[in-house]
């Protein structure tokens, strides 16, 4: 089942065209899922125009809903509505095939040499660029989706829940949607919003398709577990790290750092494949490359096979691991997409779910300022100390350890960005600059 045309702009792109701009976007989207939204929205809603505000949100929230990388999965959802099964693969691999390569260059380099001065440097300035772009991003999506009084109390209530309670994702998205339902119960002037666009021509998609994608796509995920268990057993670390990887493709909700939280104490705690520094060494390759926070999941994969090879040469056992433990990880993303999108997409005109969705789009804005500002403490000071007061939680920097020249870079983006407007392929190209100069010169 391919989307309906409604679901496209009027002059609905190429697939050449569709093509250039995925490739693109995978090749800007930096700053963790803030950022990477962020992108997509001023390409395909402020700037292209291929998909409306409402399509977009109502895109995301169902994005958000799943386990795994949701910008990744929401480029996979736009490009399907643009151009079907074949848009929505070729949205999704490019959105992430730029992070491969380069995380795979830099995983060569972390084996190999450690210190890689000039590469920190590039990556110094990069984040300040990545600061301005988050900040920009929560603004902007904000504005647009917290239109009542109602929304923009879901949102603050929803920060507070995750940021200063860790309240769970799936119980926050939960206790939105009810709240949503609720208010279209008893207080319905309080969700009022724009009228539903139309509805699409087909209910609901074909059993029979259904059941297709999830042969096909669950054929795609564990081929690999099921010749590596077949070759070598079950005590392989290759089919570890296929399974562990598996496992956490289906079990990590409620957004990226949450994720990664999860990966790094088992990989570090449980399995052994990274010391703990290594794994924040790993956070912050995947922080200044394109593509998702979750790309670590390739670097954790690369470092658990360079040290236990087996017969392998260790960087050739190094890109095996990493490859497979980002083939297991966005394998399951594009079946929940094709499986789920249809359905989502033919119950868009449901008034009903409309109301919990919109409360759930509320909801978003409030994790996505909790991305923010948890990248913004951890960028701009060395040190942030956690203290715990019974179920509250208080992320404190300490001040001495504010890093001047991330401030200043940072500051100087934000100008660039809100005063000037400046483009981010130039504002990312001209930060790298600057924190390379800062870093040969400054240190």
């Amino acid at each position: 089942m391919n989307p309906s045309n409604d679901a496209i702009a009027a002059s609905p792109p190429t697939y050449a065209e569709a093509t250039r701009t995925w490739a693109y976007i995978g090749l800007n989207s930096f700053g963790g899922p803030a950022g990477q939204i962020a992108v997509m929205h001023r390409v395909l809603v402020d700037e292209k125009r291929w998909v409306s505000e409402e399509r977009f949100l109502h895109a995301l929230n169902y994005c958000m809903l799943l386990p795994g990388p949701e910008a990744q999965q929401l480029a996979t959802y736009i490009g399907w509505l643009l151009h079907g099964a074949r848009g929505g693969l070729t949205a999704g691999a490019l959105f992430i095939l730029p992070g491969i390569a380069v995380i795979m260059f830099l995983s060569y380099l972390y084996a190999g040499f450690h210190q890689i001065l000039a590469v920190q440097a590039i990556f110094f300035g990069l984040k300040c660029a990545v600061l301005a772009i988050v900040v920009e991003a929560v603004i902007r999506i904000g504005k647009r989706a917290l239109k009542t009084r109602f929304a923009m109390g879901i949102a603050a209530a929803a920060f507070v829940a995750i940021f200063f309670f860790r309240v769970p994702f799936p119980l926050i998205v939960l206790g939105a949607a009810v709240l949503g339902l609720l208010a279209r119960r008893f207080f319905s002037e309080a969700t009022t919003e724009a009228a539903p666009e139309t509805q699409l021509p087909e209910a609901h998609p074909p059993l029979a398709r259904s059941l297709g994608v999830i042969a096909f796509w669950s054929a795609v995920w564990f081929a690999p577990m099921a010749v590596l268990l077949a070759l070598a057993g079950p005590q392989n670390t290759y089919f570890h790290i296929a399974a562990f990887f598996s496992k956490a493709a289906v079990v990590t909700f409620g957004g990226a750092y949450s994720v990664l939280a999860y990966i790094a104490q088992q990989a570090v705690e449980v399995y052994g494949w990274l010391r703990p520094g290594e794994m924040l060494d790993g956070l912050a390759m995947a922080e200044t490359t394109p593509g998702p926070l979750i790309m670590v999941v390739q670097f954790a994969g690369f470092m658990a096979a360079y040290r236990d090879p087996g017969l392998l040469p260790p960087m050739l056992a190094g890109t095996l691991g990493g490859l497979l433990s980002t083939w297991v990880t966005f394998a399951p993303c594009f079946m929940w997409i094709f499986l789920g999108a249809p359905y989502i997409e033919a119950l868009r005109g449901n008034r009903t779910l409309n109301a919990a969705l919109g409360a759930i789009t509320a909801a978003v804005v409030g994790v996505i300022l909790n991305l923010s500002v948890w990248f913004t403490l951890h960028t701009l000071f060395g040190k942030v100390t956690l203290l715990e007061f019974g179920p509250l939680v208080l992320n404190l920097p300490e001040w001495s350890t504010i890093n001047g020249g991330v401030f200043v870079l940072a500051s100087a983006a934000m100008i660039a960005t809100f005063r000037y407007h400046v483009g981010m392929l130039k504002l990312l190209a001209a930060s790298a600059l600057a924190g390379t100069v800062y870093v040969f010169t400054v240190g």
